[in-house]
Order: C-alpha cells, then sequence, then structure tokens
C-alpha cells in the first residue's frame, strides 16, 4: 500500500514539475482579433516577464515587432498578414535606430494602447507560470497606419 502512494506522489509531482516547463518553453504567436476603420488592428500578443508588468510591456513590444517585421499570419483573415518592412535584413540595417526605437519607454509606445480591454474579459487562460517567469496574452491596438507612417518619415521605407 506504500508504494502506492509513493508512486501516485510521485506521478502528480512530475505531472505538475513537467507542466510548468511546457508553458516556459512554450512559443506563444501574436494573433489578429480584428482590423479598425482608423488603420489600427486589435491583436492578441504574448509577453514573459518575472512579473505582470514586465511581461505586459514584453507583450506590447512583441505586437509592434510583429507587425513590423513578420506580419501577423494568426487569426483572422481580414488582418494584414504581410509585414510593413519587407527588406531582408532590416533589423539588422537599422539596428541602431530600432534599438532606441523598442527600448523602455521608447517610440513603440506610442502605436500600442489597451483600448479593448472589453475584449479581454472574454478571452480567458491568458496567464502561465513557469520558473523563468509568468507569461501572458493581452489584448492590444496597435496603430499599424500611424507606424507605417512614422517608418516612411525616418526614411525605413520607401
Amino acid at each position: 500500500m506504500r508504494k502506492i502512494y509513493i508512486i501516485t506522489f510521485g506521478f502528480f509531482f512530475f505531472t505538475a514539475c513537467n507542466t510548468s516547463r511546457i508553458a516556459g518553453n512554450y512559443n506563444f504567436k501574436t494573433e489578429c482579433l480584428g482590423v479598425e476603420l482608423d488603420g489600427s488592428q486589435t491583436v492578441k500578443a504574448w509577453g514573459t516577464g518575472k512579473n505582470r508588468f514586465d511581461a505586459t510591456e514584453q507583450a506590447k513590444k512583441e505586437a509592434v515587432r510583429d507587425i513590423i517585421f513578420t506580419g501577423i499570419r494568426e487569426g483572422k483573415e481580414e488582418c494584414q498578414v504581410r509585414p510593413l518592412v519587407v527588406e531582408v535584413n532590416a533589423r539588422e540595417k537599422y539596428e541602431d535606430y530600432f534599438n532606441v526605437f523598442f527600448a523602455d519607454n521608447g517610440k513603440f509606445l506610442n502605436f500600442v494602447s489597451f483600448e479593448d480591454a472589453r475584449i479581454r474579459k472574454k478571452i480567458k487562460g491568458d496567464r502561465f507560470k513557469s520558473r523563468s517567469g509568468i507569461t501572458y496574452g493581452v489584448i492590444l491596438r496597435v496603430q499599424r497606419s500611424e507606424l507605417k507612417k512614422l517608418l516612411k518619415n525616418d526614411s525605413i521605407l520607401n
């Protein structure tokens, strides 16, 4: 009988430890929830940090980075899947510009907001804990058209 308790406890302990590792190693993708008529996109982005504030700040950076460099392929079909910058190795070529742009309290914050707070209440399961920190999924609105104007003015886009 004692062996059964030990085996059962070991199984549950292993399962609990393994679950936290999975959340920490999984790469969540930014997904599009909709497009507004003002040229903005509503997205669900994921960020990991040591606390909720750090994770949400990272999610903001990820959302803007995905719109600029990779495009958003997950979610609704009405969204712009094409990235703003299609130039090969643009991140490396304009590294000095984007390092300042994505710095803490950088310019990227002017193009992302929590305007769609009502949608956030409808979506469950947007927090995962792991050994490396906390991963949060947040609903954001990214001003894609304004971002495109800035990149044109700063000679990143033609």
